[in-house]
């Protein structure tokens, strides 16, 4: 408050005035204050009352794409396991995949001075962290590397086990294989997508930009673009999906249908072996992910100033009938 008063021409009172939003301060000088907060990237502490200089708020933030989504409902859970065990608790927000709304969580987190955040990046520009990161405030991106800034990231090894999936179906006889995929500007989405090309390469399939479908999908438009993918002279005879909701509507588009394609999933989801056929899947460990991204996290907040950190965690093709389908 003291380096805004100071940049702004006032007093600290004044500074506490307006950003309390107390009556009394002048309009135009208002606008100076608040011109001067934005240019130092000054947030307000929301437990400065009940803080001592220096202590924790003993809470961490951590934003998703979706808390509804199961993958990130085991992700957060692993977050909590590992805060739970450092004496800490976890508040969580969703951003749906809406840029504004994760700088607007982020930001209210950082007001409320949590001690650090994890965040699944919805968009590419994460310049407004800068402050914050410089102020000592630890930040994991997890899931997707962040757009402009350098922070420790955990990632899956999107590439590596979406060209498992082509190699599996390839090695079934599948010749023609789609690949639907989210929005191309979702990085885990764009990276499933060269890892098909991969895959296609090295298992001597042709890639045919007529058999990729990228998102984002709804159950109706999968059921139009599979007809297209599985009609023709040419037809697709096997299908990678990029993520378990697309699989989730595939299925229930295939299910009205008397012949499938074979069908490879990236992600694992609830009941996905229970069914007929049990679907194979591209499986990563959801609560793996979590876990580093915390434990990095705490690392941080112990004194590690080692430079950033990007962390690739494995993914595994776990087989188990839909893949096995020959054309």
């Amino acid at each position: 408050m003291s380096d805004v008063a100071r940049l702004a021409g006032v007093s600290i009172k004044t500074v506490s005035r307006v950003v309390n939003d107390e009556p009394g301060v002048h309009p135009a000088t208002a606008e100076r204050v608040l011109a001067a907060i934005e240019r130092l990237g000054f947030r307000r502490n929301l437990s400065a009352r009940n803080l001592r200089r220096g202590s924790s708020t003993g809470t961490l933030g951590v934003i998703l794409e979706d808390v509804g989504n199961p993958f990130y409902s085991v992700l957060t859970r692993a977050v909590e396991e590992v805060a739970r065990s450092q004496g800490r608790q976890v508040l969580t927000g969703s951003s749906d995949e809406d840029p504004g709304r994760e700088r607007e969580l982020a930001l209210e987190f950082c007001a409320r001075r949590v001690d650090g955040l994890i965040v699944v990046p919805a968009g590419m520009q994460h310049g407004y962290l800068v402050p914050e990161m410089q102020a000592g405030m630890p930040v994991v991106f997890v899931d997707r590397p962040a757009g402009d800034v350098v922070a420790d990231t955990v990632l899956v090894d999107n590439i590596g086990g979406t060209a498992e999936a082509v190699k599996h179906l390839a090695a079934q006889g599948h010749r023609r294989i789609a690949f639907f995929g989210d929005a191309p500007d979702i990085f885990t989405a764009s990276e499933r997508l060269r890892g098909f090309r991969e895959g296609c390469a090295r298992s001597g399939v042709r890639y045919g930009e007529d058999l990729v479908f990228m998102g984002p999908h709804t159950e109706a438009g999968i059921a139009g673009l599979l007809d297209r993918a599985l009609s023709g002279t040419e037809p697709a005879t096997a299908v990678v999906s990029g993520n378990n909701r697309i699989t989730v509507h595939m299925l229930r588009v295939l299910y009205h249908r008397p012949t499938r394609p074979a069908l490879v999933g990236f992600d694992d989801f609830e009941l996905a072996d229970l069914l007929n056929p049990p679907i194979t899947v591209v499986q990563h460990d959801a609560s793996m992910l979590g876990r580093a991204a915390a434990e990095l996290l705490f690392a941080r907040l112990e004194g590690d100033s080692s430079p950033p950190r990007r962390v690739v965690l494995p993914a595994r093709l776990v087989a188990r009938g839909s893949g096995e389908v020959s054309p």
